[in-house]
């Protein structure tokens, strides 16, 4: 079975739950006879006929599918064995993914409990990619479900790496310098951020708190350690194998399987300043 990750070598490298994933998928593919193959295929990049064509593969998942995806429309018509990790509703192909918008939700959620009332995000990657959207809808859920305005000069796009933390995290502190609370949807983007916070001299969680998404193994040794939710990386990749061996051979596969995540309380996130939460009581935010 194949692996196809829809993202450049650079972000592949810097990916530290693909180690994981990867070994649920082994671990699914060996129980049903098969080995894995792993191909990097970065957006832009050509679609995945050569792949199909080489008979490498009896069929393949395809990891942090992309909206602007136009090849995966041809499998989906060829009726290739394909399995998403990540979700495109336009497309009748089975998907495997965790519950992003939920764990987002869940994220924001601590943070209004804890006295927050302005929030920004920075997303993981771009919004084309459907782990991203979903982050920045549970998000939004959860700041109009605590009615607290939607506002799109508190969300920035990052792209994976801790260095575009960084330089989003810059940019809302030039937008929003009342900011006390951000949701990063990365641990690694937020690596950054924090370090855009300190350069910023904004303390975490003193002055601003974080939370971030995805619980990498360094996630307890940031400083302070990181609230983060955790994504069941091995149970991902599992499920996704399975979900694939099971197409192969004709077997009933659930249009959408989403896997719970879990949120990790730290040390990062911490009620406002008390005068942040004076001026959003006395505001009515």
């Amino acid at each position: 079975m194949g692996l196809v990750l829809r993202q450049s070598s650079e972000q592949v490298a810097g990916d530290a739950l693909l180690g994981e994933t990867l070994r649920g998928v082994t671990a699914a593919a060996r129980a049903g006879g098969y080995r894995v193959l792993v191909e990097a295929l970065p957006p832009g990049t050509g679609g995945y006929e050569e792949i199909v064509r080489s008979r490498q593969t009896d069929g393949i998942i395809v990891s942090g599918p992309r909206a602007d995806d136009a090849a995966l429309s041809n499998l989906a018509r060829d009726d290739f064995p394909v399995i998403l990790q990540g979700w495109l509703p336009r497309l009748n192909l089975p998907s495997v993914d965790v519950d992003n918008r939920a764990g987002a939700r869940a994220a924001v959620e601590l943070l209004v409990r804890q006295g927050h009332r302005t929030i920004s995000c920075i997303t993981n990657a771009p919004l084309a990619y459907t782990a991203a959207l979903e982050r920045l809808s549970g998000y939004r859920e959860a700041l109009e479900a605590s009615s607290i305005p939607f506002d799109p000069d508190r969300v920035v796009e990052a792209e994976f790496d801790a260095a575009s933390g960084y330089r989003a995290m810059r940019t809302l502190l030039d937008r929003s310098p009342d900011c006390t609370a951000v949701f990063v949807a990365s641990d690694v983007v937020a690596f950054g951020a924090m370090g855009a916070l300190r350069d910023g001299s904004r303390r975490v969680p003193e002055d601003v708190s974080v939370i971030a998404f995805d619980d990498i193994p360094l996630a307890a040794y940031f400083d302070p350690p990181l609230t983060t939710v955790r994504i069941p990386a091995f149970e991902l990749g599992q499920a996704a194998g399975q979900a694939l061996l099971d197409r192969v051979v004709g077997r009933p596969v659930a249009a959408r399987t989403l896997l719970p995540t879990e949120l990790v309380v730290r040390a990062s996130a911490a009620p406002p300043p008390v005068t942040a939460r004076a001026v959003g009581s006395s505001t009515g935010r």
